[in-house]
């Protein structure tokens, strides 16, 4: 069943891909062109090197796709991520398959949640996309299966090692996986426990699992204080725009409004329904302890719910990772329904109601998709900047142009497309040149690119504005879509590059 499930994924996934692609959606969501940027930059940069990785997104997405970027063609169209995507969402499918066998020990269950996840729209999009979150799906999906199958046949799991690997590559990805990981990690302690395994013995074998990804987590901190002098970046990273701002009952209204939204109405309840059974089999029964560990794929939830408490506006993308619960979950209401009925032409028409259920409600390939509606936000600046790009072409002379990458990398991966390259910006990640430019950018560069609009603008134009010293010299010379470009009148040396 994981083998079918994987497959039938995988084709999917490479039809959906072929068209989001022909509609020229593939690097529509400004995230998708931001993460290829910074992959592309360890290499392609004034400064190149691991200092480049960055310490807001979490690397390993990046280190997976930095070779490939390389190449001009993978980079300007993503292609290259997007078969990690696609790769990602096979093994998601797999895993959420071989979780619900456990769960339940039927094929059918393991059918119909496969097909509540391979069939949502929002899913196969972002499988579509050099997006992180199909990466984040298949990791944790696999590491809460691993953690499940022990005194499975196959005995994938029995090697604390894999396990801890599988959930440190996860935490290395999407910080989603950090409350996943440790809430499965408890779940499998009580598991084991409830299991007849003293509470000692059991807490000793889960923690040989939590050293890897508390080891990941550890070092990621250790490199985000070396990069960026914190140990940990929680903020300035976006303006808070949020209803939900200090209010947690309206963040969790937030979260259940955006994954309705993703799923529909009964998909949600029949998903509600098996949260449920999962948590009181989990706790009530002695058997059926491990169902806690699939439920742990709930805390996803956790990271978007504290990020709108802050104040983070509002994206439907971040519901996303909650479909895997649901598919999980809509497989073992599935399990416990097809146990009642002796016949197999019964059991049969109980999971094809459901997955006609799912084709129903979800729509698969529909390019009005939440999701898919969100990507495209950005869409009509496009032309715009690209005129702001042939203004810069048309008059510049190989001088480094300076500008954040924080509020510009989506830009600067669609510049690529005019023949600019990431070594032709200077940015945050340039270190010690780019700090020296901030406080006096007229020794360092002729050019000063900055976004003035989305979120209250960017750094260099809140530098501007706060310090109007910063752009003396410099004189605008065109503009678009928020995006304005300064050229220094003043010819002065350029940085050395």
């Amino acid at each position: 069943m994981k083998v079918f499930a994987g497959s039938l994924a995988a084709t999917l996934g490479v039809a959906a891909a072929l068209r989001y692609h022909q509609l020229g959606l593939t690097l529509s969501h400004y995230d998708a062109r931001g993460h290829l940027i910074v992959a592309r930059r360890i290499v392609d940069s004034i400064t190149p090197g691991w200092q480049q990785i960055g310490a807001v997104w979490l690397p390993l997405p990046h280190l997976l796709n930095m070779l490939p970027v390389q190449v001009d063609a993978f980079y300007r169209s993503g292609a290259s991520a997007v078969v990690i995507s696609i790769a990602s969402f096979a093994l998601a499918a797999a895993a959420i398959a071989w979780i619900v066998a456990l769960l339940t020990e039927s094929r059918l269950a393991a059918l119909a949640a496969c097909a509540v996840f391979v069939l949502n729209p929002n899913v196969l999009y972002l499988q579509a996309t050099p997006m992180t979150e199909p990466l984040l799906l298949g990791l944790t999906t696999l590491g809460v299966a691993m953690l499940m199958s022990v005194g499975d046949p196959e005995r994938v799991a029995s090697r604390p090692a894999t396990v801890g690997i599988v959930l440190a590559l996860a935490c290395l990805t999407r910080y989603e996986a950090w409350p996943v990981t440790y809430a499965a990690l408890a779940a499998t302690a009580w598991a084991r426990w409830r299991g007849g395994e003293p509470a000692s013995a059991a807490l000793r074998s889960v923690t040989r699992i939590a050293l890897y990804p508390t080891i990941a987590i550890v070092a990621f901190t250790v490199f985000s204080r070396a990069v960026v002098g914190q140990w940990f970046v929680s903020s300035d990273f976006f303006v808070p725009d949020n209803k939900a701002q200090g209010l947690p009952l309206v963040a969790i209204n937030e979260i259940v409004w955006g994954t309705r939204e993703l799923s529909g109405h009964i998909v949600v309840v029949l998903g509600v329904a098996g949260c449920v059974a999962l948590l009181a089999a989990g706790l009530f029964t002695r058997q059926r302890a491990s169902a806690l560990i699939a439920l742990s794929l709930s805390t996803t939830a956790a990271v978007p719910w504290a990020a709108f408490i802050d104040g983070h506006p509002f994206r439907i993308r971040y519901m996303v990772p909650l479909i895997v619960i649901e598919a999980v979950a809509v497989g073992t209401v599935v399990g416990v329904v097809v146990q009642t009925f002796r016949s197999a032409g019964l059991k049969a028409c109980a999971t094809s109601v459901v997955i006609l259920i799912a084709l129903y409600e979800l729509h698969p390939f529909d390019k009005n998709a939440p999701m898919v509606f969100e990507a495209q936000w950005d869409l009509v600046n496009q032309s715009p900047r690209r005129e702001v790009t042939r203004c810069l072409q048309a008059r510049r002379r190989n001088e480094p142009v300076m500008a954040s990458m924080g509020s510009l990398g989506h830009y600067m991966q669609e510049a690529s497309h005019d023949g600019l390259n990431v070594r032709d910006f200077l940015h945050e990640g340039n270190g010690d040149i780019w700090l020296a430019a901030l406080d006096e950018p007229r020794p360092y560069v002729r050019w000063i690119m900055m976004e003035e609009k989305a979120e209250g603008g960017d750094m260099l134009y809140k530098r501007a504005r706060e310090h109007p010293e910063f752009l003396q010299g410099y004189s605008r010379v065109c503009e678009g879509a928020g995006l304005a470009l300064f050229e220094r009148q003043n010819r002065m040396l350029n940085v050395k590059r």
